[in-house]
């Protein structure tokens, strides 16, 4: 089984994690990286790319973009907090992390409205194919423009963001003192080898 491109879950096993200076520190968090950017952020890059030249009335990617990246945000989530699955947990991890993440928190500064975007978008998209209430996913303006009820995501800005997040995370992973977030990580990603 592939765990990465080109990656076997023979070579996760295989990798010497125990020494928090490894140099085998540096392909696990490489690993990690071609995961994420293979299954998300390569293919919404595409989509945001094949419309760049589009009036933002013509673009037509924005659930497909929003549901990528919500998967996204809840298998990040995953990792920063250590979970092998997220079963039962989704809405809290997905609020938390949209609450304390810095490309995200000044957008979401309670949780009334990460709770929201949770269920018109997460939750809307995947589960209903459609955004919730009077919610929509544009490609201008602002990240995140709350009305009433309804938000306006600029599905552009959130994948940018949670980019942003991703490197963020990396960096995290690849100071030695950082223990808890290596920790975690390694506890998500040897439930995944195990798969």
């Amino acid at each position: 089984m592939q765990i990465a491109p080109g990656v076997d879950a023979s070579v996760w096993g295989g990798l010497k994690l125990d020494d928090p200076n490894s140099p085998d520190w540096a392909k696990a968090i490489g690993i990690l990286e071609a995961r994420l950017n293979d299954r998300y952020i390569q293919p919404v890059d595409f989509l945001i790319a094949s419309e760049v030249n589009k009036p933002p009335s013509e673009r037509r990617y924005g659930f497909t973009v929003m549901a990528i990246d919500c998967l996204l945000v809840e298998t990040l989530a995953a990792f920063i907090e250590g979970l092998e699955d997220t079963e039962g947990e989704s809405k809290r991890i997905f609020r938390t992390f949209l609450r304390t993440r810095k490309q995200f928190a000044a957008d979401f500064p309670n949780d009334d409205i990460a709770i929201k975007f949770y269920k018109q978008f997460r939750c809307g998209i995947l589960h209903q194919a459609e955004s919730g209430g009077d919610s929509k996913v544009w490609s201008v303006g602002p990240l995140l423009r709350v009305d009433g009820n309804a938000i306006t995501v600029n599905r552009n800005k959130f994948h940018h963001c949670l980019k942003e997040e991703f490197q963020a995370y990396l960096a995290e992973l690849r100071d030695p003192k950082n223990s808890t977030p290596r920790s975690n990580f390694l506890k998500k990603m040897n439930f995944i080898s195990r798969l």
